[in-house]
């Protein structure tokens, strides 16, 4: 099934002007107190596109589960958060740094300093996404708080059409890019408290929708046990300890045999699986 915005007039929401003034005659207090009012709204807004959200993840798992992979596309603050995602998800649930990627318009560059001009390249992305070698069984994200982006737009089109799954996460309603995705995502937070600085409810909305999608993806794959990480890479102490923690509770083990246990096999998972079966 193929999901549909309702046409009318498009509206620019995320450059709408700020329900707020004279940001500058503010004080401190007035100003974090103002940010945080603004704040509760992205909640709400995310909890709206509960529906979208839960379409497009159950359409990515039955993809991932044969091998498929996903692909965020996004510029500037969405592109950012989009690598930020797939780069926190091999240590936190032991995969492969292939599993998801994040394309971000510029390149490595755009991630610390603006890339003038990369993100009105519409051909860009697929250019980059061809490089994977991408297939059927693949997913395509685009994140764009506007919806107007022609990098995002240009990589989801040729996605599309050469039959990949498509979804993307906007702060705007009846974007360009949720016209052209089947499964599009769209969190109104409103107007910036500073007008057009979509870094901040629209990049916090994005946040925790990239959040939900790929902790729900890695729960449903098996990457989690009860609550707990037990296939996270030990990269350091704290994780160690972790670990250990993970395996006392689960075998009623001494910390320090919990502890060598963990370290000899490697993750949790694995851990308490050898444990079991010795």
């Amino acid at each position: 099934m193929i999901a549909k915005t309702k046409k009318s007039k498009k509206i620019s929401i995320t450059e709408s002007p700020s329900h707020f003034d004279n940001l500058e005659k503010m004080s401190v207090e007035e100003l974090i107190t103002n940010i945080n009012k603004e704040d509760a709204n992205v909640h709400l807004a995310v909890q709206k596109a509960l529906p979208q959200i839960k379409e497009l993840v159950e359409r990515i798992v039955k993809r991932m589960e044969q091998g498929g992979r996903v692909f965020y596309l996004g510029a500037g603050t969405s592109g950012r958060l989009g690598v930020l995602d797939a780069s926190e998800l091999p240590p936190t649930f032991g995969v492969p740094d292939n599993m998801v990627i994040g394309l971000i318009a510029g390149g490595e560059k755009a991630l610390r300093q603006a890339v003038e001009s990369a993100e009105d390249d519409a051909n860009k992305a697929w250019n980059e996404l061809s490089a994977y070698k991408v297939d059927e069984l693949d997913t395509v994200i685009g994140i764009a708080a506007s919806g107007t982006t022609p990098y995002v737009i240009g990589g989801i089109e040729h996605a599309r059409r050469n039959g990949l799954l498509t979804g993307c996460i906007t702060c705007n309603p009846n974007s360009k890019v949720a016209e052209v995705t089947e499964f599009p995502i769209e969190a109104i937070v409103g107007p910036e408290f500073v007008t057009g600085s979509t870094r901040l409810k629209a990049g916090t909305a994005q946040k925790m929708i990239l959040n939900m999608i790929t902790t729900t993806i890695m729960i449903k794959l098996g990457r989690v046990k009860g609550n707990k990480m037990v296939n996270m890479q030990l990269t350091n102490k704290k994780l160690v300890d972790r670990g250990a923690r993970m395996i006392m509770e689960e075998l009623k083990l001494s910390y320090e045999d919990a502890r060598a246990l963990l370290l000899k096999q490697g993750s949790v998972k694995k851990a308490i699986e050898a444990y079991k079966a010795s």
